[in-house]
Order: C-alpha cells, then sequence, then structure tokens
C-alpha cells in the first residue's frame, strides 16, 4: 500500500478557492472499515455549498468534500464480510469522496452494477435515492399523472425526469437553456420549459389541460418556487427537494390552503437512517432499478483529481448538465 495518497482539501471556507491538492496518509483500518480505491467522484452541490460553510453538514477546515464515490476495494478492516479485495463497489458518506483514497464503513458500500462504469456509479446512488425517496415515498406518483420538474437538467431533477418517465407520468421539465432544455426532452421529459418565461405557469396549464400538474418536484427554490405553486392541481403535492437558487421561498399558506395541495419536505439520507425498514425497502428498489439502468446519470463534464477547484466552479456557474464527475484515471 502507498505510504500516502493525494486529495483535495478544503482549507477555508471561501468556496472552490479554497481546494488544494495534498499528500494523506493512510489510517489504519478498525472493524467494519473498508479501504477503497477511488476510481471515480461524483460532484454535487452539497460539496460546493461544504466549501463555504452554507451546508446542513458543516465540517471545519481542513476537510476533504465528496460525497459519492466509486472504484475498487484494497482493504477489508476486522469483521467485514460479503466484500472482497478488488471488487468494483459505490458509496457514500458525509466527504472525503475527492481523494485516491476513502475509508467507508461496509454498511455504507454496495455493489457497482455491471453496467455502470466507475464515473456512473459515482453519480447515481445520491440522485436515484432522492427522486424514488421523492416520488414513490412522499408524493406516491402514479402512472397517467402529471408532474413539473424544476431544474430538471440538474443531477437529482433528471434522475427525476428519468424515474418519472418510467412510472408512466407526463413529465414537464424546466431547463436555463437551449441545450439543456434538449437534454431533458432527451431524458424523457414530454416538454420542455424556459423557467425564466413569465407565462410559465400558463403554459403548465395548457400543456395539462388546464388542470396544473399533480406534483411539483422543486430542488431550486427561490422565486421560481411560487411561480411554481400557480401550476399545481387542485389537491396536487408540492415537493421540497432543495434550495440551488439559494433562496429558501415562503409559500403563502392561504394559497395552499384554496387549492388544497400539500407542501412535502423530504431528506432521503435521514428518512432511511430515521427508518431502517424503509431503507431496506429503498436499497432493494434501486437494485432493482440499476439492473434496468433507469436514471442512468448523464455526465456532462469530468475533470482530473487536481482540476477539483475548476469542477466545483463550473457546477457553481450553472454549466453542468446531469452531472459531473472527477475522474482519478485522467
Amino acid at each position: 500500500m502507498s505510504k500516502t495518497y493525494r486529495a483535495a482539501v478544503c482549507t477555508a471556507l471561501t468556496g472552490p478557492d479554497s481546494i488544494r491538492i495534498q499528500e494523506s496518509e493512510p489510517k489504519p483500518l478498525q472493524a467494519g472499515e473498508v479501504r477503497i480505491a477511488v476510481k471515480a467522484a461524483g460532484i454535487n452541490f452539497p460539496d460546493l455549498l461544504m466549501t463555504y460553510g452554507n451546508y446542513q453538514y458543516r465540517p471545519a477546515p481542513p476537510f476533504i468534500p465528496g460525497l459519492e464515490i466509486a472504484g475498487e476495494v484494497m482493504e477489508l478492516g476486522p469483521e467485514v464480510t460479503g466484500l472482497r479485495v478488488g471488487e468494483r463497489v459505490m458509496g457514500g458518506s458525509k466527504g472525503n469522496g475527492y481523494a485516491q483514497q476513502i475509508v467507508l464503513p461496509a454498511t455504507s458500500i454496495r455493489p457497482l452494477p455491471d453496467a455502470f462504469s466507475f464515473a456512473e456509479g459515482a453519480c447515481w446512488h445520491g440522485a436515484a435515492i432522492t427522486a424514488w425517496h421523492a416520488l414513490n415515498d412522499k408524493a406516491a406518483l402514479q402512472a397517467g399523472e402529471s408532474i413539473l420538474i424544476l431544474g430538471a437538467s440538474g443531477g437529482v431533477g433528471m434522475a427525476a425526469v428519468k424515474l418519472a418517465k418510467h412510472l408512466g407520468a407526463l413529465v414537464i421539465g424546466t431547463g436555463s437553456s437551449d441545450a439543456k432544455r434538449q437534454a431533458i426532452t432527451e431524458a424523457g421529459a414530454a416538454h420542455s420549459l424556459d423557467p425564466a418565461d413569465p407565462e410559465l405557469a400558463t403554459r403548465v396549464k395548457e400543456l395539462t389541460g388546464g388542470k396544473g400538474v399533480d406534483v411539483v418536484f422543486d430542488p431550486v427554490g427561490g422565486d421560481l418556487a411560487i411561480t411554481a405553486t400557480r401550476s399545481i392541481n387542485w389537491g396536487g403535492r408540492y415537493l421540497i427537494v432543495g434550495f440551488a437558487s439559494g433562496k429558501i421561498p415562503s409559500f403563502p399558506a392561504n394559497h395552499a390552503l384554496i387549492k388544497g395541495y400539500s407542501l412535502i419536505g423530504l431528506r432521503a439520507g435521514e428518512s432511511a437512517r430515521r427508518d431502517p425498514q424503509l431503507a431496506q425497502r429503498s436499497e432493494e428498489a434501486l437494485r432493482n432499478l440499476a439492473q434496468q439502468g433507469i436514471m442512468r446519470p448523464h455526465i456532462s463534464h469530468s475533470f482530473a483529481l487536481g482540476d477539483t477547484a475548476e469542477a466545483l466552479r463550473v457546477l457553481e456557474q450553472r454549466k453542468v448538465i446531469g452531472r459531473a464527475v472527477i475522474d482519478m484515471t485522467l
């Protein structure tokens, strides 16, 4: 085993410019731990927020961002069973993924589907579990219903587009450029709209026969959230997924009352931690979806580890369509 490995370290809470490539020393494995040679790491919006200290989980510098990885098992700690050295796996944690090695609990590691590359595996589970928890557990989206997916060209948004299409819903997505809207349509949306269109709510109603959508999936927040409420059907479900816009909306309670819709918050990871049976059901469902290639990630950008800061800047500048990844082979 190498005496040191390279990692992208956040040295201050000042954003991507604080990222430095440093040498780190491997630590001995404890019971239940697995050392993985990271082949790819997904770039997630929470990783960017952490570099500013603006995420719910706020590690103190220095720390290594990176929530999702895929790679090969290097070493097994005591009491680890069911895994073997050299096995292709994917996994996640609260950080440490932007590195050539990572140590994870065996319980947070899952086999990499044969159909997935390392890059796809590093970008799949987080978005897939969020989309599944939102559309299945929270909204109970049914075939024949309609859904408006805001920020549909993002990683989570595109996973939601593909899952909603798979479930048989009429999918309407929003994307801020022609390229993003084309990608949303190619992912399975029946219609792709410009979120800046002042007539967005009217357009959505026209596409749903005047009724409005049954479900809104919102990882964006901000002013767009209020616009989206105007496009929701009577008794609809509004899924609060996140606030990629950086603005937390204030929903008018009287409007929810008049239209009888529900505002539903969701945190897929926290729900799984609090409900082990739900977690088990979700993982079984995701394994089946992965085998079918459902929600296969669209990856628009790949970066070398040394370009981690630039990768986060590109994400911050909204240039990514689908997902971006750090490829350790570059």
